[in-house]
Parts: structure tokens; C-alpha cells; sequence
């Protein structure tokens, strides 16, 4: 396990390397899961590109650091670690509040971003109302309670039948998260808004969302591309809110393809 003191955190993190040549790759993960919810992708890919994951602050194995949080102090972690590792030019794929972090990043320090992969997130998720309920909540009961209304979300009814070990596997890890960093990422994504930002992006993004999002719905996720000058757009089928472990390879395929674009432009006939 690789470890790293960033802005007075802790951040758990891997790398996964590549030939120098190889362009690197990040990646951002939601509220509520650690890096462990890449897996399934990153086995698709590694070797074709120099891989950075890593625990966000009051997630998996990184610290909760100094609350309350915004997602600039998560894009200013992400920011730190990246120089501390000296990579510029990457890649971001970010999911959820991964995709806000990434967002930020880019507005924060484009020098960092070659190009955004922003899976199943917008502009801006969700209400005040609706993050403040869940906040209250969280606080009075833990995760636990909500945990079902959210896997929901996450991921589709075939996933979530009973003989898929996988399913248990996953919310363990989310009603395991510490209490106190979840409720801080939510207030985070509460008043995050880029939907002006999101207008002034420079490099090449995809927006990509599972078909049966019940987070960031498929039109969310589409309005944000239609913001985004020159963006692509796709949808993933038979997925909920977490492609990459619903249907990893049909989400590799996805970012092989955008990364190849982004790298070398339309493909000539």
C-alpha cells in the first residue's frame, strides 16, 4: 500500500506503471466506495497506460483531514498528489463526485488535465434539500439506513439480486466508509455548481452514464455534455451509477476509444 502526506491528509493511493511513453491515466471515485470499484477496469487497461488511483479525504484508507470540505479541498488533494508524483498531462476519468473533483481540477490547474472522463456526473447533483435530508439522516443513524436507497441507485435490479455475492461485497464497503467524511463529501457536492465552468472547458471530455442511473440520470449527464464545448456523450447499457463494476468492459471499451480520439484526433478512412 502506498501512502502520501498531501495538504495535512494522508491519502492512500497506487500506482500502476507503464513505459514511459504511455500516457497516465487517474482515477476519481464516488461518494461512498474507494478505489477498489476500478478493478474491473483498470486489469483492461493496465500496461497500455500509467495508472494513478487513489482514496479521496473521509474515504477507504485516506484520512478524514480538517472538515467542513469543498470540493476544491478534494481537487487541491488530488492537485498535490499529482505533483508529488510529478505527473502533468493526464488523463482525469472521475465518477460521481469523482467527475466534480475532476471538474475542479481542471478549472484549479489545467496544466494537470490532457482530458476529462466525467462517468456518471454533472454540472451539479442534486438539491440543497435533498443532500441537506441525507446529511440529517447520516448524522442521526449512520450509513446503514440509507444503504438500500442507495444501492438502488448504484447499480440495476440484476445486479442486485440475492445469489450475486458481489452485491453484499458492495455494500459492505459503502456502510463502512467513515461516517463523518461521507457526511462531509455530501455537503460538498451540496454546494458544488459548475455549470458555468463546465462552459469554458478547453480539453477533450466525454460524459458517460449507465442507461439505468438513478443518481445522474442519463439526461443529467446529457446536459452537461450539451454545456461542454465539442463533448461527447455515451451511454452504457445495462448499468446503473457504477459502470465500472456493473459493466467494466463495455466501459473500458468506451475509454480506449475517447483517449485514442483525444490523443490522436478523428480517425482519417
Amino acid at each position: 500500500m502506498q501512502f502520501a502526506r498531501i495538504n495535512d491528509v494522508t491519502i492512500h493511493y497506487q500506482i500502476i506503471g507503464a513505459a514511459g511513453d504511455k500516457p497516465v491515466l487517474v482515477f476519481a471515485n464516488s461518494l461512498g466506495t474507494d478505489f477498489r470499484i476500478w478493478r474491473d477496469v483498470i486489469v483492461r487497461l493496465a500496461g497500455d497506460f500509467a495508472i494513478v488511483l487513489y482514496d479521496k479525504r473521509g474515504h477507504g484508507l485516506s484520512d478524514l483531514g480538517q472538515m467542513p470540505y469543498t470540493i476544491e479541498d478534494h481537487a487541491t488533494d488530488l492537485a498535490g498528489l499529482l505533483d508529488l508524483l510529478a505527473v502533468k498531462d493526464a488523463m482525469i476519468c472521475g465518477l460521481s463526485v469523482g467527475g466534480l473533483i475532476a471538474q475542479s481540477l481542471y478549472q484549479r490547474r489545467p496544466d494537470l488535465v490532457r482530458a476529462l472522463i466525467l462517468c456518471d456526473t454533472a454540472h451539479k447533483i442534486g438539491t440543497a434539500e435533498s443532500w441537506d435530508s441525507r446529511i440529517a439522516q447520516v448524522e442521526a443513524e449512520g450509513i446503514e439506513p440509507i444503504a438500500n436507497g442507495v444501492l438502488e441507485r448504484w447499480f440495476t435490479p440484476a445486479f442486485r439480486r440475492p445469489e450475486n455475492t458481489a452485491f453484499g461485497g458492495y455494500r459492505n464497503m459503502l456502510i463502512r466508509q467513515p461516517v463523518e467524511g461521507y457526511v462531509a463529501t455530501c455537503a460538498a457536492l451540496r454546494d458544488a455548481d459548475f455549470t458555468e465552468a463546465a462552459k469554458r472547458i478547453a480539453v477533450p471530455t466525454i460524459c458517460i452514464v449507465g442507461d439505468q442511473d438513478g443518481s445522474t440520470s442519463p439526461e443529467l449527464v446529457l446536459s452537461t455534455a450539451k454545456l461542454i464545448p465539442n463533448a461527447r456523450y455515451e451511454v452504457i447499457k445495462d448499468a446503473g451509477h457504477i459502470p465500472c463494476v456493473e459493466q467494466p468492459e463495455a466501459l473500458t471499451a468506451v475509454i480506449r476509444a475517447f483517449i485514442d480520439f483525444a490523443l490522436h484526433g478523428e480517425k482519417r478512412p
